[in-house]
Formats: C-alpha cells, structure tokens, sequence
C-alpha cells in the first residue's frame, strides 16, 4: 500500500526553518540527510546559546539565512544569532516588556509554544494578550497589537502561524473562563482583519451560509448557545491554546480548541459547543466551513487543541485529503479535511472512559461510570485531564509513512467541587491525583510510531517520565525526540531503535529542528528547559531543575571556521553521555 504524502508549501529551501512546523501541514518533516541513521553516533554539541528565562521552553528555534531566532519564555525577550560567526553570538535582542500580571494569570506556566517568520518579520505572542512584530534585521518593533485585557485572565502562549499574508494567533486562559477565540491579523500591520470565537451565536462565532458540518447534530442556529445552560455560554472557554495549519488549496485554516469552562461538567448541561473540537474557516474571511466535536460535553479536560496534520491518505482503497490528530481523549482521529467526517478513530494509548467509537454518530460511546460527580471521587479514570497525549507535536514521514508522537501513560483519580465564575480567576473545580496506568513503579511516558492507515502503533519505546517535547522526522531515515528528565534522543524511524542520545541540563518539553548553516552543514537544536504541564511529574525522583539552554548538535560538533566543541579532546575521542540503544 503507498504511504501518504503531504505539501510541502511554503518551504522554499531545505535548509531554513522559518514556522514551529516547518509547512502549512504541521508534518515536522526535514529533506536534509547529511546527519543519518549511518553516521547519527557521531553527534556532539557544536554551541549552546542560554536566554536565562526559567519557564517551560516550549518553542522551537528559527532560521532564515545566516540568521537563528529565539524567543524566550516570559519576558518573551527575542534573540537573533549570527551563524556565520563561531559559538552564534546575538546581532541583536528585542525587549517587550509585557505586564508581570500574565503570570499570575497563566494557568500552566509562563510558557510559549513557539514564533513565526514572514515577510521580513519575526512576528510572536507575548504572555500579556499582546502580539508583536520585529523587524529581523534591526530587531526594531515593527508593530504591536494589544488582543485582549489580561486582567481578566486571559493570556496568549500558543505559536503565531503566518499564512497568506496573515498573522493566525489564539487565546489561552480555559480554565479561568474566558470566551476562546482565533484572530487574523494583517502580517504589513499589525491590523485585525477577524475574529471568529469558539462558543456564543452565530453571528460571533462566524457561522453563516457557508457553514455546512458533516453530522446533524452539529447542524442548527446558533448552537453555540442552545447546546450551554442559559447564561453560561459567555464564559465557555473554548480557548486557542494550539497550533493552526492551512490548506493552500483551498484557504481553509484549521485549529482546535479547549475545554468548557467550568471543568465541572455538572453545572453545564449539554454538548458545549464549540469546546474540545476543531474548526475549518476561510483564511480571508473567518467563516466557518465545519466543525467537529472530539468530546461533546467534555467532562474531563480533554480540549481539542492538538495539532491537525494536514496528509493525503489512502483510506479503504481512496487517496483522501486528511486531517490527522491525536487528542488528549486517546482517540488517534483521521478526518477528512473537506467536509469534518470521521473516517478513522482509533485509540493509540490505554483509556477507559469510552467503550468504544460509534462511526454513525460521530461520537465516542461514554462509560457512565467514568462521568464525574461533585464531591464524588473517582479512583481511577484514564488518560487524566492533560490526556495520554497534550500539546506535544508529532512528526510525519513520508519515508515510512509513520506519525511520531511523544506520549503518556497515566490516569487520574478525580474529585469535582462546583465553581463560581469570578473574572480573572480560576474557574475550575476539579481535583487531581495523577499516577501510573501500570501502578506506582510503572511507566508515565512513551514514543510511538504510529500508522494513521492502519490505526495501529508500528512500535513503541516506553520512558520513565512523559514524552512532552515535539519531534522531528528527517530525510536520514532518523526522528529525534526529548523525555521531560532531559534525554535527547535519534532512534531509527523505521523501527525505533535507539540510535543517539545525549543527556541534557534540564528537561526537554521543547520542539526538535534542523537546518543548514551558511557553511553547509547540518545541524540539530532543541531547547532545554522543563516546565509547563510536565510539573505534574515534579514530585517524582529524577525530576530535574529548570533550565534555558538552547543546544546546537553537529557531526562531530563541526562549527563554522573549523572551530570545534570539544577543544579539551581530539576529534572523536569526546566523552560521550549514554551508549546507543540504552534507557538512561
């Protein structure tokens, strides 16, 4: 059977690296093969580069040219580094300065999941609800628009996505109850062209004629309030916390979104609309196209947010224009892109809330006794409220036709309290005790290659800590990935095995990449730097510290002008950190 394929737009070279993803279609897929499974051991650090901010690092770095990008965590100070220079030293840094009040009101850390490049401009969100574009010669701000009040709880830390001369960002504060939304905004100005928000009417959400969704149950006026208590829809969350990927065909825009607020699903009766589901909108104009709803009445913190990976697949026998997604409710879903009906939902980790998927509907099948009660406590639901799977990205290779994903395996014990909605307050009521699915001493984490036609793992490499970081699949038949106790590893696409690894200062929740330098070398870089989500293992032995350590990986730690890493040691005779193939 052929594998899938994806467009590779708008990646003109190899070498660079300009958006989280690499292309629209988020496959974190690289053409370049110098660093391969032949020659992958000989890796060694080439130069690091530290932004000295202790929050999660979750981003990725960015190349265009001669040039790095790095955008740190709060203070979201940005960086250029000069890679034609030895050690990359700073061409310049730009300072926003955003309201020190975004951290008390982040849910989940001091985070940002990444920047984009376009048109001349190293353009990112900044913690306080601002937007901001730097110009990426001078680092001079080009623009800034302010999207939302953060005192009223609602902060921005997902990736800005550049498209068709736009700038497509999201809100986060789901768990405060704030109103979710995904805004355009003009890449020359900084202007906003739309918004189109997550739960409300018709005429905010902007649903109209073009809006035709594949199940009837999805189809009516104005369900973004009708399918929510009266009064409650206005603080539903619905937050756009992920990622956004676009289809150049046709100007569809995809992207998901987050819980229901409150989590307490008691008080909220009904689907929730548009929680924990995923939109198709026109790129110009915001109009929706479709929807799907991944957990209707979302009662465990599911969300939606998860990457969509835009692939061409051959389904039942038809090459089929896909969305691929792994949610945090465990369900590996494979949709098709133009009309939101689910052609595949399969699940790639250990749950049991669902007993199962009913295709007719659309909808997986609940496990009544897995639904919450306030003050109840339930000893034993899985996966737990960040999923077996959160933000994390996987990659795909067209080589193997496999999607890579960092993984868990946990579930929760769950007690709900009711809430009331203060502004700028967590509004949330939900208690969590998280823990192995194999019991105290067993696994939280694992990598899986996963076969989206199949719907089946093709392998799996279970980790002591969860998988958080994003990976990256490359041309030398090569995927790396990072555990949350800072291992940074190269296995072997095709069957996992452990090819390279390198222990780094602190944990890795950051987005693997490569490039080509101006000398024609390839490189790797990951981000070191734990936080985020990844806290909840914090109690765990092995846990490590905070860290802001950019690492920059070349065969033999080759740099530009012959310089070479490990100056105390004769090339190849550089201590190396864990043998091929082994745990750590």
């Amino acid at each position: 059977m052929p594998h899938g394929t994806f467009n590779p737009a708008p990646r003109k070279s190899s070498g660079d690296w300009t958006s989280q993803a690499g292309d629209f279609a988020n496959s974190r897929y690289s053409e370049l093969s110098d660093i391969n499974e032949k020659n992958v051991d000989q890796l060694k650090v080439a130069w690091t580069f530290s932004d000295g901010a202790l929050y999660g690092h979750e981003g990725a770095p960015l190349v265009q040219g001669d040039t790095m990008y790095v955008v740190s965590p709060f203070p979201n100070r940005s960086y250029a580094l000069d890679l034609t220079k030895p050690g990359a030293p700073i061409k310049w840094m730009y300072s926003p300065n955003p309201s020190p009040m975004a951290i008390g009101k982040a849910c989940c850390d001091a985070v940002l999941r990444g920047w984009a490049i376009g048109d001349g401009k190293l353009v990112y969100s900044l913690l306080d609800a601002h937007v901001v574009a730097v110009d990426l010669k001078t680092g001079k701000e080009v623009w800034r628009t302010e999207m939302a009040d953060v005192s009223k709880g609602v902060t921005m830390t997902s990736s800005a996505f550049i498209a068709d001369g736009k700038v497509f960002v999201g809100n986060s504060g789901g768990e405060l109850g704030v109103s979710g939304w995904a805004a355009a905004l003009d890449l020359a100005t900084g202007k906003e062209l739309w918004r189109a928000y997550s739960v409300g009417d018709d005429e905010h959400t902007l649903i109209g004629d073009r809006y035709k969704p594949f199940y009837p149950h999805l189809k009516g006026e104005d369900l973004g309030l009708k399918t929510w208590p009266k009064g409650m829809a206005q603080h539903g969350a619905g937050a756009v916390w992920g990622f956004f990927s676009y289809d150049p065909e046709t100007n569809l825009i995809f992207y998901g979104t987050s819980n229901p607020g409150p989590r307490v699903p008691v008080q909220r009766p009904g689907d929730n609309l548009f929680s924990s589901a995923v939109f198709a909108r026109d790129a110009d104009t915001g109009e929706a196209v479709w929807a799907y709803q991944f957990t209707p009445h979302d009662q465990w913190d599911y969300d939606g947010v998860n990457e969509m990976m835009l692939l061409d697949l051959p389904i039942n026998g038809k090459m089929r224009k896909t969305i691929v997604h792994f949610d945090r409710n465990t369900y590996a879903y494979v949709l098709d892109r133009e009309t939101g009906e689910v052609l595949k939902a399969d699940n790639f980790a250990y749950q049991n809330w669902s007993t199962g998927f009913d295709y007719e509907t659309g909808r997986p099948i609940v496990d009544p006794a897995m639904e919450p009660k306030p003050e109840k406590t339930l000893d034993r639901i899985c996966p737990p409220d960040i999923g077996q799977k959160d933000w994390e990205p996987p990659a795909y290779s067209p080589q193997t036709g496999l999607v890579y994903l960092g993984a868990f395996n946990i579930c929760m014990k769950l007690t709900n309290h009711k809430v009331s909605y203060i502004a700028g307050t967590p509004y949330d009521g939900m208690e969590m005790e998280r823990f192995s699915v194999d019991g105290p001493d067993g696994d939280w984490g694992q990598f899986i290659a996963w076969d989206p036609i199949e719907g089946h793992a093709a392998w799996r490499i279970p980790e002591k800590f969860m998988v958080m970081s994003g990976a990256l699949a490359t041309a030398g038949h090569l995927v790396f990935y990072g555990t949350s106790d800072g291992w940074f590893r190269a296995v072997d696409a095709r069957n996992g095995k452990v090819l390279w690894q390198q222990k780094l200062s602190s944990g890795i929740i950051g987005q693997p990449m490569t490039y080509r330098g101006p000398d024609g070398v390839q490189y790797i870089a990951i981000a070191s730097g734990v936080g985020g989500a990844a806290g909840v293992q914090a109690g765990r032995d092995g846990y490590p510290p905070r860290g802001s350590t950019l690492y920059v990986f070349s065969l033999n730690g080759k740099q530009v002008e012959g310089t070479h890493s490990s100056a105390a040691h004769p090339e190849g005779e550089a201590p190396q950190q864990g043998a091929p193939g082994s745990r750590g």
